[in-house]
């Protein structure tokens, strides 16, 4: 069963100027039709399950932020005000444990196409309000080590098979 988060927490102006991406990123991500997506990945008998928004929200948190562990994605939003306020969690309210999330990443949302839906609304919104216009793209230009061998290596006018 799917669970259901709360929106009854911090706010808006308590959090404001202390973490301005989250604030932003806030502003343009509107995941109400998000339980669409995932109604059939969840049984409608049982315990209800650690809702799906808060799984997304603490992605993104990771994602803007850098964390790349969802261990110390736990411990980060586990103290830091400004991540439970995006996360719509109150003080006392649990933040779910690394192992349940790396579950549901790697199984429930990996079987959806949730995170493609989610970038989709994002660019969507960000074009609407004038962010970003969708007319060029951006290639990343990380240098990588080639597996290359001098003594291998072929001319640039020769064929390679």
């Amino acid at each position: 069963m799917m669970g259901v988060g709360r929106s009854d927490c911090f706010t808006r102006s308590t959090l404001k100027t202390t973490s301005p991406p989250i604030t932003f990123c806030a502003a343009l991500i509107d995941l109400s039709d998000m339980r669409h997506y995932l109604s059939d990945l969840y049984s409608p008998i049982g315990r209800p399950s650690i809702d799906p928004e808060l799984m997304i929200r603490m992605l993104i948190v990771g994602y803007c932020y850098g964390i790349r562990s969802e261990r110390r994605l736990y411990e980060e939003a586990h103290l830091n005000l400004a991540y439970r306020w995006f996360c719509r969690l109150n003080l006392e309210d649990e933040v779910p444990n690394h192992s349940t999330f790396s579950k549901n990443r790697h199984g429930r949302f990996r079987d959806s196409d949730l995170f493609r839906w989610l970038f989709n609304e994002v660019l969507r919104r960000c074009m609407d309000a004038g962010l970003v216009k969708g007319e060029g793209f951006a290639v990343d230009a990380s240098i990588i080590k080639a597996d290359a061998s001098r003594q291998r290596g072929v001319p640039g006018d020769e064929q390679v098979n």
